[in-house]
C-alpha cells in the first residue's frame, strides 16, 4: 500500500453537526462536480459553489480536491459491510448460494457511479484515515468470511486463512475492476462465473 499523503489529511473533523452538514454537502457535491466533469475539470471552485458554500468555507474542511477524493473513497470503503450474514443458510449443498451472496453483495457495494468510481480508482491518493479505513475494512471482511466457511460443512481447502485472504481479494479486485471499467459482459454474466469460480476453488474441484 502507498505511503500516506499528509497534503491530503482533512483540516478539520466537525464536532457540531451543522459543521457535519457542511461538510456531507462539500462531498456529495465533490461527487457530482467529479462524475459530470472529471477530475482534472472539477475544480475546488466548481465543488464550493455547488455546494452553495464559500471557497474559504471550503477550505477549512480540506486543503485540497484531492482530501476530497481521498475522504470519498474512505466513505466508499466504509459502505463495503456485509449485512445479513447471520441469516445465511450453512447446511450442506448450500456452498454456491453462499457464495453468491458474497459475491453479490461486493457487486452491490460498487454501485456508485462509473465515471466517479474510475476517478476514484485513476486518481485517488493514500490519506492516513484511508490507510486506516481500508486495513480497518479488511480485517473485518476477512475475520466474516473466514468465520462461515469455517462453519460450512462443504469447504474442503487446505489452508482455510490463505483460502479467505484469496478469495476475499480475488473478489474484491475484480468488481472494483468490473465495476470501474466500461464493459460489454452483462454483470449477471460477470457474477456467474465468479461464484462458479470460487465455489470450484472452496470445493476442492
Amino acid at each position: 500500500m502507498p505511503p500516506a499523503n499528509r497534503d491530503i489529511d482533512p483540516r478539520r473533523k466537525p464536532r457540531q453537526v451543522r459543521a457535519e452538514l457542511t461538510r456531507d454537502r462539500i462531498l456529495t457535491a465533490a461527487a457530482h462536480v467529479f462524475a459530470e466533469h472529471g477530475y482534472a475539470a472539477g475544480t475546488t471552485n466548481k465543488i464550493a459553489e455547488r455546494a452553495r458554500v464559500s471557497i474559504g468555507s471550503l477550505y477549512q474542511y480540506f486543503p485540497n480536491k484531492d482530501a476530497i477524493l481521498a475522504e470519498l473513497l474512505v466513505r466508499h470503503v466504509d459502505r463495503g459491510t456485509w449485512t445479513g450474514t447471520e441469516h445465511l443458510d450453512l447446511a450442506p449443498g448450500t456452498l454456491e448460494p453462499l457464495v453468491r451472496a458474497l459475491v453479490r453483495d461486493a457487486i452491490d457495494n460498487h454501485r456508485d457511479d462509473p465515471q466517479l468510481l474510475r476517478i476514484m480508482v485513476e486518481e485517488g491518493q493514500f490519506s492516513q484515515e484511508l490507510r486506516d479505513t481500508i486495513t480497518r475494512h479488511g480485517a473485518q471482511r476477512v475475520a466474516q468470511v473466514r468465520d462461515l466457511f469455517a462453519r460450512h460443512p462443504d469447504v474442503r481447502v487446505h489452508d482455510l486463512d490463505t483460502a479467505v485472504d484469496l478469495i476475499v481479494f480475488t473478489v474484491e479486485l475484480n468488481t472494483h475492476r468490473f465495476a470501474a471499467t466500461p464493459r460489454t459482459t452483462p454483470v449477471e454474466t460477470f457474477e456467474n462465473e465468479l461464484v462458479h469460480m470460487v465455489t470450484r476453488y472452496l470445493r476442492g474441484d
